[in-house]
């Protein structure tokens, strides 16, 4: 049996192109769980201080070579978490994530949390993903 997702959303609940309600993954794949990216870059420097469209843009760069590493294609991913400092403008965000959307042929499920802090006072956003191959 081979791996397959599907991505529901009933007539009934709320229609937004840039996300999935419900994500059903079915078969004997392999489940993929990224851990909270964060804007830091691989010499421990601060990616887009102060700029919630840069960090974004670097964060989902970033899940999507991790998605690569593991064999994985922006097709396997199921569900996004956004975590988002208190006070920034969520829309930003979408901003900074309008090209990773457009990669994708069925948008994710996505969970947006606003938070009070995160693990560095300069960090913006953290997003973690999960995927199924």
């Amino acid at each position: 049996m081979s791996s397959k997702i599907t991505f529901i959303n009933p007539e009934s609940f709320m229609q937004n192109p840039a996300f999935s309600h419900i994500a059903v993954t079915k078969g004997n794949g392999e489940s993929i769980y990224i851990g909270g990216q964060n804007a830091i870059n691989k010499d421990l420097e601060i990616v887009g201080r102060g700029d919630l469209v840069a960090q974004t843009e670097f964060i989902l760069d970033n899940i999507e070579i991790a998605l690569k590493a593991t064999g994985a294609t922006l097709d396997d991913l199921v569900k996004l978490t956004i975590f988002i400092l208190q006070g920034q403008d969520v829309r930003k965000g979408f901003e900074g994530a309008r090209k990773f959307l457009r990669k994708l042929k069925q948008p994710p499920v996505i969970t947006g949390v606003i938070v009070a802090g995160l693990a560095h006072p300069d960090y913006l956003v953290e997003i973690e993903a999960f995927a199924f191959k």
